[in-house]
């Protein structure tokens, strides 16, 4: 009795990967995020200093610029969809690169200061590269270039 548990236990582990392998193997064929384009830059902001630049590209230009760079498993399903909708809604939401249309630059301090950006899926790969003092000077660099004189938040 006890064999033949096991043996059928074994079997249904079997079926399950069999499955979860044909699955993972058939979503890759939606072609939902595979299709990365980056539009040209129309228009940067004025940015305050070449630094500041430095740290909004190293912080925030992948999902807020056209000059996003797309990293390998950003072309493997399911990630690839979660990664196409962030960068397709960080572009609506804000896009340094196209500086030319309405931007909703009076929140970005408030996002970054708050934590709220980036978004906590994105904090180990983008934060962690970034570090709290460079943090602190984008906050800086941010407030001179989009005029936000509130200083209570990081002093």
């Amino acid at each position: 009795m006890r064999l033949l548990r096991r043996k059928f236990l074994l079997r249904l582990l079997a079926a399950i990967f069999v499955l979860l392998v044909a699955g993972g193997a058939a979503i890759q064929l939606v072609p939902h995020g595979r299709d990365h384009d980056n539009p040209p830059v129309l228009a940067e902001p004025q940015w305050d200093s070449a630094r500041t630049r430095e740290l909004a590209v190293k912080a925030c230009f992948d999902c807020h610029s056209n000059e996003t760079r797309w990293p390998w498993y950003s072309n493997i399903a399911p990630i690839s969809w979660i990664t196409q909708n962030n960068v397709d809604e960080g572009r609506d939401e804000l896009n340094f690169s196209e500086w030319n249309r309405r931007q909703e630059s009076d929140e970005i301090v408030e996002e970054v200061v708050e934590g709220g950006m980036p978004p906590l899926e994105y904090n180990l790969r983008f934060w962690g590269s970034i570090s709290g003092s460079e943090k602190d000077e984008l906050i800086a660099g941010l407030r001179r270039t989009f005029g936000d004189e509130r200083r209570d938040d990081i002093d």
